[in-house]
Order: C-alpha cells, then sequence, then structure tokens
C-alpha cells in the first residue's frame, strides 16, 4: 500500500540549498520574476528578430539554390527545433536541474544567436538558427517550470499570465528594433543576441535552487508519469497555438487582401491587435479562477472575434475583429499552461512543461500551413479563419459538454 511520509525540503537543483525560503516580495523577488520574464521573452526575440530583414538576406545569398525557400527557413527553424526538443529538455530538467540548465542554455544562446554574424554559407547560418531553436527549448521549459516551482495558487496564475503578457509585448518590440538596427545591414540584428551574456550571470546569483516541500509518496515500482492527464491538454495547447497565433501572422496578409498596402497602417493595427492580447492576459490574472471552467468560454470569445474577421469587408472591422479575438487568445495561453501546472507533481514538472512546450510550438510552426491549405480550399484566406473560428467553437462546446457531464474538481497532481 502506498504511504504518505514527511520529509524535509529536498533538494533539487544545486548542492547548497537556498538560505531562506523563496521570498514572494522585496527586490530579490522583483530581480528573480524579471530574470524569468526575460528569459522566457528569448525565444520570441528568436522567432520575430530577422523578421525585417529577411528581404535583405534574400538578396544577398540570390546565388544560392533554393535561397527562395531557404532564407525564410531561417526565421521559422528554431520553433521547429524548439518543438521537436521541448520534451527531451524537460526530461534533462528534471534530472540535471532547472536553476543550472538554465544558465547553460542562455549562453549557449548567445553563442549561436550571434554566429550568422561571422558565418559565409547559408546552410551554415540555418544550421546556427536551429541549435539557437535547441537552446530555447531548454530556456523556455526552464522559466515556466521554475515559475511553477517557486509560486503556488493564485500567485502562479499571475505570473504565467504575466510571462503571456511580457512574450506577446515583446514579439512588437523585437520586430520593431529589428527593423531599426537591420537598416544598417541584415546582420547587424544578430548582434541582439548577445543580451543573454548579461542575463546568465544575473541568473546565476538571483535565482535560488527550487526546493520540493511537503509529503511524499512512496510507491513501488516508482510513479507513473501522468500521460493521460497531461495528453488531453497538450492536445488542447497544440490547437489552442493554432488560435493563438493566426493574427501575428496572417494580420498584413488580411489587411492586404482589403487594399492596406503602408506598412506603418499595418504595423500599427498589429501592435493594436497585440496590446488586446496584454490586455487579455491581465484580466486573466485578474479574474482569481481556475483555469479549466474559463477554457470554453475563452475559446468561445477566440471564434467570435475570427468570425467577425471573416466577414470583414473593410480594414476597420478587421482590426476590430483582432482585437476581439487576441483579448481572448491573452487569456487562453495561460488558462492552457496553468492547467497543464495542476496536473503536475514537483518531480515531473520539468517534463510536463517540457510536453506543454512542444505542443505549443508545434502549434505555432503549422498555423500557416493549416491555414494555407485552408485557403486553397475555400478560396480566400479570410474564409480559412473563419473556418479555424468554427473549429474553435465546436471544440469550446465540447469543452463545456464534457464539464457538465465529469466531475467539476480541478485536477491535482500526483503527490
Amino acid at each position: 500500500m502506498p504511504a504518505s511520509v514527511p520529509r524535509s525540503p529536498a533538494l533539487t537543483d544545486d548542492d547548497t540549498p537556498p538560505a531562506s525560503p523563496i521570498a514572494v516580495a522585496g527586490p530579490a523577488h522583483l530581480l528573480r520574476v524579471s530574470l524569468l520574464m526575460a528569459g522566457s521573452c528569448l525565444p520570441i526575440l528568436g522567432a520575430v528578430l530577422i523578421a525585417p530583414v529577411l528581404p535583405k538576406m534574400q538578396d544577398h545569398f540570390a546565388a544560392v539554390p533554393g535561397a527562395k525557400a531557404l532564407v525564410p527557413l531561417a526565421l521559422t527553424v528554431p520553433a521547429l527545433a524548439l518543438a521537436l526538443l521541448a520534451p527531451f529538455a524537460g526530461v534533462i530538467v528534471d534530472r540535471l536541474g532547472r536553476r543550472r540548465l538554465l544558465i547553460g542554455a542562455t549562453l549557449l544562446y548567445a553563442v549561436f544567436g550571434t554566429a550568422p554574424l561571422w558565418l559565409e554559407s547559408l546552410g551554415a547560418i540555418i544550421a546556427s538558427r536551429a541549435l539557437v531553436g535547441v537552446a530555447e527549448a531548454a530556456i523556455m521549459t526552464c522559466c515556466t517550470t521554475l515559475i511553477g516551482d517557486y509560486y503556488s495558487g493564485q500567485q502562479r496564475v499571475k505570473y504565467l499570465a504575466l510571462q503571456t503578457m511580457c512574450a506577446s509585448a515583446s514579439a512588437t518590440v523585437f520586430f520593431v528594433l529589428g527593423g531599426a538596427v537591420g537598416a544598417a545591414g541584415w546582420r547587424v540584428p544578430f548582434w541582439v543576441y548577445a543580451v543573454s551574456l548579461v542575463l546568465a550571470p544575473l541568473m546565476a546569483s538571483a535565482l535560488p535552487a527550487p526546493v520540493a516541500v511537503g509529503t511524499v509518496t512512496v510507491i513501488e515500482p516508482r510513479r507513473a508519469f501522468p500521460w493521460r492527464q497531461l495528453g488531453g491538454i497538450c492536445a488542447l495547447t497544440f490547437f489552442g497555438a493554432m488560435v493563438f497565433y493566426t493574427v501575428p501572422v496572417e494580420m498584413s496578409y488580411l489587411l492586404d487582401d482589403l487594399g492596406v498596402e503602408s506598412s506603418g497602417v499595418i504595423g500599427l493595427a498589429t501592435a493594436v491587435a497585440s496590446a488586446a492580447t496584454v490586455v487579455g492576459a491581465v484580466t486573466f490574472a485578474r479574474l482569481k479562477r481556475a483555469p479549466g471552467p474559463l477554457l470554453p468560454g475563452v475559446l468561445a470569445v477566440c471564434a467570435v472575434g475570427f468570425g467577425v474577421m471573416a466577414v470583414a469587408g473593410n480594414p476597420a472591422l478587421l482590426v476590430v475583429g483582432a482585437v476581439i479575438n487576441c483579448v481572448g487568445t491573452g487569456m487562453l495561453l495561460p488558462a492552457l499552461l496553468t492547467s497543464a501546472m495542476s496536473r503536475l507533481a514537483f518531480e515531473d514538472r520539468g517534463r510536463g512543461t517540457g510536453l506543454w512546450t512542444a505542443a505549443f510550438f508545434g502549434g505555432e510552426f503549422v498555423c500557416p500551413l493549416v491555414l494555407l491549405g485552408g485557403e486553397a480550399v475555400v478560396g480566400s484566406l479570410a474564409g480559412a479563419v473563419g473556418v479555424l473560428g468554427a473549429a474553435a467553437a465546436v471544440v469550446a462546446g465540447g469543452l463545456l459538454t464534457a464539464r457538465r457531464r465529469g466531475p467539476r474538481t480541478e485536477p491535482q497532481p500526483v503527490s
């Protein structure tokens, strides 16, 4: 029979435990949260920073066979590598330790990220970008896992929502930054990756090793990983990532279809949508409710936004639909993430977070491909967005029905 036995706080990372319990207020707490948020933005930096200089890269490598397909790959391959490797990063997180892996991956991020400054081969540059994705997989998994380790309850919800808010806001900032510094040459934006050399020593000094407190259950054989509990939320996250990334990826094309050619207007519309995502994340943090009951309603909001975008006959109505959708997606991401965290015990949190991260970035990678296929079937990008909205409504209805038929309590991690 399993027996619950008390245990003292057990070290999970370094050889020396923190001198005192982890504070949730004060300067040390603010620095710790700032570093975790900054680390969470590094994968976003890798995803959008070089987007404005892709045409210049295309011109530089025009003589390379297949450059038209290979140059865009330099932008998307980190997300693919992140999606494929995040589960393995999660296993390493649980075995090696969150803090140690985070510091090492942050240093490697600078090495791989700045490599295109001196690489001349397009193939070598793409390979370095894939290695950036490897580092991003570890960084994203570690930062999210540490938030789950350091905080619990409503505080965890708050900081996971803040993570979403920072990631959404940073995407707009990095896009503008990449365009500004890219005016000096297509290689110049790659210098920005060196910022992680500043973050790594700060993380080493300011992030304490997490500890597991409370009781453990002694089970022979070893307790199994909660695959079934986590599988459903990961599948939902894969779909949710497609919903989340539709507006950032496709907004410029939708505006172009409506006759908007000014890059300034397109940038402003995208910025307004990004601000709505931040509003959604803040709203989620303030609701102080369990994430499970919110998911059907949040997906329904996303579906309504997609519906408005699909029928929009002018740019103003399109922006309104995008804002509605992004308020929903700003709530959707932290709701999915906190729901996944509620299913994980301390010993499984790294691996579980890695699987969740893989599902999310996998959905991000296939999002434009799915919409491209939908456009070929229904005849327009707006129509494809409408189909995705209908799918979101169906998923929302399914979740609501399942919740009414099933237990109303939130899943708890196995202790």
